[in-house]
């Protein structure tokens, strides 16, 4: 499920260009093995239209004189520094009437004039609802788990482990086989000095053992209710559930028929709507998902949130630091974040303006 920070950046976007924006197509990732599906599969779109009425004008679709053609694509994700919407996409737009824009991973929401901002954070904040039929599915799901209980957002699927090029030891037969058809041709490991480097820049997924260790080093109790929020096809969740008997996943608290019928983002939105509404929220990556749930958990004044970190685990066992030592290192390394518990908000949401 997109529901992410880029979506968000696409309202700013059609504000800063005073164009109309239409409701996107969602992307799947891959361990979901689906293809994409539509807003309103998600969303309901004619609340999120009434909500954005006076901030910006949305559409469910386009004209077939305009649909009919494919849109000019302009690919601001590799741009470094400030970009300038209005200077560069804006002559695109006004020449091809139909863009598709792929935000700057770098764009400064801070430097958004107010009303894009205020656009935005509309959007992120009051206008995105799930179906009416998806968010009853949602509440029967948040029903059925064991209160209290921690959302962990755990990262740990093929496709996940490939794209990061990291190197894993000891891994069953079953993810090994599983990993190298993710991998293919094109994502290759990193060998030897690179390999160490890359995993102490915090780019390596944690394992579900690595996971359930820094849980330990936190103190979190190993009757815990856990709630899985993660993809189909996560590897080594043994390591995990070993430790942490009590840990239960979407699949198995709703029924065969429920669960078979959903797709891919659809089985996404039920992760953010329960991890948004846990008593408190783990992730083991700073994704899309992440982002958008701590922003809208400190929106909502719930601030159990913490994301943990790679790449301490990586710098204390590259030292050789194991066992009791491992666990007072990474400890320390995330008990600022522990106490405060506060996950991230999109830029000036919450101080400048009244949504």
């Amino acid at each position: 499920m997109r529901r992410d920070v880029s979506f968000c950046d696409g309202v700013g976007i059609a504000r800063l260009l005073n164009a109309t924006l239409v409701l996107p197509k969602f992307e799947v990732a891959a361990y979901w093995n689906e293809s994409s599906s539509g807003f309103s599969d998600v969303f309901d779109a004619d609340y999120f239209i009434t909500q954005m009425n006076g901030f910006v004008n949305v559409v469910k679709e386009l004209p077939p004189e305009i649909s009919s053609k494919e849109p000019h694509r302009v690919d601001c994700s590799k741009r470094k520094g400030q970009f300038d919407y209005i200077e560069i996409v804006l002559p695109f737009l006004l020449k091809y009437h139909y863009v598709s824009i792929t935000p700057a991973v770098s764009q400064r929401r801070d430097r958004y004039p107010k009303y894009a901002k205020a656009a935005l954070c509309q959007a992120c904040y009051r206008a995105l609802k799930l179906t009416e039929s998806l968010e009853k599915k949602a509440n029967k799901l948040l029903e059925a788990i064991p209160k209290p209980f921690l959302s962990l957002h755990l990262r740990f699927e093929p496709d996940m482990v490939a794209y990061s090029q990291c190197q894993y030891s000891g891994l069953s037969p079953t993810s090994m086989k599983a990993l190298e058809a993710a991998r293919g041709d094109d994502r290759k490991p990193w060998t030897g000095e690179a390999a160490r480097i890359w995993r102490n820049r915090g780019k390596c997924p944690l394992t579900p053992n690595e996971t359930a260790f820094i849980l330990q080093a936190l103190s979190i109790p190993t009757n815990t209710n856990i709630y899985l929020a993660a993809g189909d096809g996560l590897m080594e969740i043994e390591g995990l559930t070993s430790i942490y008997s009590n840990v239960v996943t979407k699949s198995a608290l709703l029924s065969g028929e429920d669960f078979e019928t959903m797709h891919g983002n659809t089985k996404a939105a039920l992760d953010y709507y329960v991890s948004i509404n846990s008593d408190s929220y783990m992730a083991t990556y700073f994704g899309n998902m992440d982002k958008m749930v701590a922003a809208m958990r400190a929106f909502k004044g719930l601030y159990k949130t913490l994301f943990l970190s790679r790449r301490a685990f990586a710098e204390f066992t590259s030292r050789g630091l194991e066992g009791k030592p491992l666990m007072e290192a990474l400890w320390k390394a995330h008990k600022d974040d522990f106490i405060k518990g506060r996950g991230s908000a999109l830029s000036d949401c919450f101080c400048e303006f009244k949504l």
